[in-house]
C-alpha cells in the first residue's frame, strides 16, 4: 500500500473504505510539503483542494482567535472535495512545524464518486458524523 493509503487508512472520513478504496483515493493525491512558518490555508481565501495531513502540526486560527491545532490524520477542504466547487476558507492554518500533507482537487476525485458509488456514499456518512 502506497504512503498516501496508509496516511488515508487512519483518518475517520476514509475508516469505512477497504484498500482498493484508499488506494484508488491515493493514486489521486499528491504530497505536498510545508516548513514550519507557512500558511497552508488562509481565512476567506478560495479554495479547491482536500488535504491530509500525514505529519506535523499547524494552528488554526478563525478572525484571528486560536481555535486549536490539527496534526496527523486530520484533515481540512473537505467541503470543496465533495461540492465539486470553489470554497471560501473558513480558517487560517499555520503550520508549526514542517509538514507533509496529500492532497488532490475536486476534479480529481469527481471520476472516482462517478465510478464508484458505494465510496461516495460512504465519504457523506464520514462526513455526517464529523459534523453531529
Amino acid at each position: 500500500m502506497s504512503a498516501a493509503a496508509d496516511t488515508l487508512k487512519k483518518v475517520p472520513l476514509f475508516a469505512s473504505l477497504d484498500d482498493k478504496e484508499l488506494e484508488s483515493i491515493a493514486n489521486s493525491m499528491t504530497e505536498r510539503r510545508y516548513k514550519a512558518g507557512d500558511t497552508l490555508t488562509e481565512q476567506g481565501s478560495s479554495g479547491i483542494g482536500f488535504f491530509v495531513i500525514d505529519e506535523g502540526t499547524a494552528d488554526v486560527t478563525v478572525d484571528g482567535a486560536a481555535k486549536g491545532s490539527v496534526g496527523p490524520g486530520d484533515y481540512f477542504g473537505e467541503v470543496a472535495l465533495l461540492s465539486g466547487e470553489t470554497r471560501t476558507r473558513t480558517a487560517t492554518l499555520t503550520a508549526t512545524t514542517d509538514m507533509v500533507t496529500y492532497g488532490m482537487t475536486a476534479w480529481d476525485f469527481k471520476p472516482l464518486i462517478e465510478s464508484h458509488a458505494d465510496l461516495a456514499a460512504k465519504l457523506a456518512s464520514g462526513m455526517a458524523e464529523k459534523l453531529s
